[in-house]
């Protein structure tokens, strides 16, 4: 079985460069934008050698896994750009949920339960399931978004900040062929209701709603400093809010994210 598609992607005229193998969709994706694909596109593999994380961070990939980058070209500031991965989240947790049926009617009590870690990532059992990394850059008078999404299909890495984990592992034995479709046919509804932009109180909502980790102790190492209190909720341009233990409301617009007993590590 091929990489293709879902029915409602190909419906809103979404194109697909599929590769047996290749170093980072993200770079494919940018690439192709800045020699004049208008979008929207997805780029995926199944293989991908030269992915890169947060802070970086090699994103390990290894053949079975998925690698997925949506192209948008939008007209819209870089500011409301970095919204979009609340969408990717929704977009991901859909299509897991999708999936997982089987999984889920199977396993019974012990069926995976899928939560969103801010800023960008699925949680699968407390333990990071999917990273999602947005780019942009300027082409010409608009602006070229691309949103990478990497899945544990079959692997999860060892050793990373947050504890990994794989679809396999989980129990749900799926391809990254069919959570890809998924996950094209789910991304084309929640762009829908972000609506550059203009649909995020809704979005945030719906995210909100699959949080993990809200009201709970968090730890946000944000590279310079760390700061820790209460998990109190998203604003309305998608920082986090921490409440600290004097009271105050914080706003954090990046780090890295840790809960509940792994707060103290975090801290360290």
């Amino acid at each position: 079985m091929g990489f293709a598609l879902g029915p409602r992607a190909l419906s809103a005229g979404y194109k697909l460069a599929a590769f047996e193998r290749t170093g980072s969709t993200n770079t494919d994706a940018i690439e192709r934008a800045r020699a004049g694909e208008p979008g929207p596109m997805w780029f995926v593999t199944s293989d991908q050698t030269a992915g890169r994380g947060r802070r970086q961070r090699a994103w390990i990939a290894p053949k079975g896994n998925l690698a997925a980058s949506v192209l948008e070209v939008l007209d819209i500031a870089p500011a409301v750009a970095a919204t979009i991965g609340f969408a990717a989240g929704l977009a991901e947790e859909a299509a897991l949920e999708k999936v997982s049926l089987e999984a889920a009617l199977r396993l019974g009590p012990d069926r995976p339960r899928y939560a969103l870690k801010w800023p960008n990532d699925v949680l699968a059992g407390g333990k990071k399931l999917v990273g999602i990394g947005l780019e942009a850059e300027a082409v010409g008078d608009r602006l070229a978004v691309v949103v990478g999404i990497g899945t544990n299909v079959v692997a999860a890495p060892e050793g990373t900040p947050t504890p990994a984990v794989s679809l396999a592992a989980l129990g749900v034995q799926i391809s990254a062929e069919e959570l890809f479709s998924a996950l094209s046919d789910a991304w084309v509804e929640f762009l829908g209701i972000w609506d550059n932009g203009r649909g995020f109180a809704e979005i945030r909502k719906l995210w909100l709603a699959r949080a993990g980790g809200l009201g709970e102790r968090v730890a946000i190492n944000t590279g310079t400093m760390t700061l820790e209190g209460i998990f109190d909720t998203i604003d309305d341009t998608g920082c986090l809010i921490v409440r600290t233990v004097d009271g105050r409301r914080l706003p954090v617009a990046a780090g890295e994210v840790f809960f509940g007993s792994a707060a103290s590590v975090g801290a360290a």
